[in-house]
């Protein structure tokens, strides 16, 4: 596949294998702008990206300064052209496994058979959603099945917006996204039932609250029209909220010792990430991660700031290396400086 300035992405031969200062694995916002920091601070670096984006149902990405509304694969084919042009690279594939060596850096395992070598690990592999297991909601996912106002809110504005409960968040939930409509309803479904003041609270702004289990979605030409509950009874809606539990894609770092611990937000544990400090930094030495992978419910735009963050840290690091064995060489050298 072509690139742009004549660089292309690149394929290995089965076999080889090639050592970049960093490899990072995942090329969504928060890899690819890490990946571009990286190649502007002349480092080798190469992104190996599945191609398979969490945002891909999304007509478009908002919230970004300069690119709201875009579409995510108009972002994403952007955001790569700049990573090859200061010659970045970039390979289809998925990272099975990842392993120590004994000199330092890392050794990655494609799915092809194929492997690679990294001083360092930069992981933006994002996450996985895990939806309630109510027929016909995956089909709707991240159209009229919904989780964020922010990214959605707008589009929606208005309209009638049902939320299923499912635990103990749902009423916060509601009465967020009460800001975007006047016609919100808090379907309890398999969640707690709401507290005394809670259910003032919903009154209070004109949330109404539907007992019962909900078996299913109601559609008209594609698109969501109403809720239908284990009764028989069907509530119209136009856009349904959903709490998924998210789960970082941290399979492939187990044999570095490197595991996921639940993130907690609002009181409650939303899903499983991987911890990092500010700049990134795992508990394990050489591996970063930014973007949804370790902030479960962080935006797009804050995912390419982290990627970024991560991605000076990663170079300061790699810089701190390579003076000490300079100085190790220059001692070795009795001090003298040969020019």
């Amino acid at each position: 596949m072509n690139g742009h300035d004549g660089h292309s992405t690149i394929s290995f031969a089965r076999g080889a294998e090639r050592l970049y200062d960093v490899v990072v694995v995942g090329g969504g916002a928060a890899g690819l702008s890490g990946a571009l920091t990286l190649a502007r601070a002349r480092r080798s670096v190469l992104v190996v990206d599945s191609g398979r984006p969490r945002n891909a149902p999304a007509a478009g990405v908002h919230g970004y300064l300069g690119f709201d509304g875009t579409p995510p694969p108009e972002l994403a084919a952007a955001g790569r052209a700049e990573v090859l042009r200061y010659g970045g690279e970039i390979a289809p594939g998925t990272v099975t496994a990842a392993e120590r060596l004994p000199t330092g850096g890392f050794r990655l395992s494609l799915d092809d058979g194929t492997a690679v070598a990294a001083g360092r690990l930069l992981v933006a592999t994002g996450l996985v959603d895990e939806l309630p297991g109510v027929p016909g909601l995956a089909r709707l996912w991240g159209r009229d099945v919904l989780h964020c106002p922010y990214c959605h809110g707008w589009e929606v504005r208005d309209r009638t917006i049902g939320v299923l409960s499912t635990g103990p968040a749902a009423v916060r939930q509601a009465l967020l996204w009460r800001q975007w409509s006047a016609d919100v309803t808090l379907f309890r479904h398999t969640g707690p039932e709401p507290g005394d003041r809670e259910y003032e609270r919903l009154a209070a702004r004109g949330v109404a609250v539907v007992d019962g289990e909900v078996a299913g979605l109601e559609t008209n030409g594609g698109r969501l029209a109403g809720v239908r509950l284990v009764g028989g009874r069907t509530v119209p809606c136009r856009a349904l909220v959903v709490a998924p539990r998210f789960a970082a894609r941290a399979g492939f770092l187990a044999d570095l010792g490197l595991e996921t611990a639940g993130q907690v937000k609002g009181g409650h544990v939303v899903g499983e990430h991987i911890p990092a400090d500010a700049t990134g930094a795992t508990a394990v030495p050489g591996v970063w991660v930014a973007g949804n992978a370790t902030d479960l419910t962080g935006q797009v735009v804050g995912s390419a700031a982290a990627g970024v963050n991560a991605a000076a840290a990663i170079n300061a690091d790699l810089v701190e290396e390579e003076t000490d064995r300079a100085v190790a060489a220059r001692d070795g050298l009795g001090g003298k400086v040969l020019r």
